[in-house]
């Protein structure tokens, strides 16, 4: 499995963190920043992610900012792509097993580095359930323009 993995400045130290967290589980990735913690806009950062997973180059991807909610709304604007603002263990595996989502968006500010890190570990390893939800997922599909 392909990992993109972003942030914004909000988002920087608990990037940090689930890039050790993909090392340690031995997931290849790519960061794409940004290098610093000086204020930087989630657009620019989400866009590069959602675009690498949308186009099939990347299998998943992870975006962090303040809140998760702005690189999310950003990801979501892609077509193909399923974001989800997941904060417990058990959104990420239902995110996963039910919507088929290949974005996880955090929030550095509302979660802290062990949760973020069981967090992404179960949405890592849930694998879409597939079954009745293939039509719901089809339909999300549909909605885009």
């Amino acid at each position: 499995m392909k990992i993109a993995i972003s942030s914004d400045h909000g988002g920087n130290r608990l990037r940090h963190e689930i890039m050790d967290l993909l090392s340690e589980l031995g997931l290849e990735y790519e960061d794409f920043g940004p290098d610093s913690d000086e204020s930087v806009d989630y657009p620019d950062y989400a866009k590069p992610v959602a675009d690498g997973v949308a186009s099939g180059k990347f299998d998943r991807g992870i975006l962090i900012c303040g809140t998760g909610i702005g690189m999310s709304i950003a990801a979501n604007k892609v077509k193909g792509i399923r974001c989800a603002l997941v904060h417990d263990v058990f959104s990420a595996k239902a995110t996963r097993g039910h919507n088929d989502s290949n974005i996880l968006a955090m929030g550095e500010r509302v979660i802290g580095p062990g949760l973020a890190r069981e967090v992404a570990t179960a949405w890592l390893d849930t694998s879409f359930e597939g079954g009745r939800h293939e039509r719901r997922v089809a339909k999300l599909s549909e909605l885009e323009n």
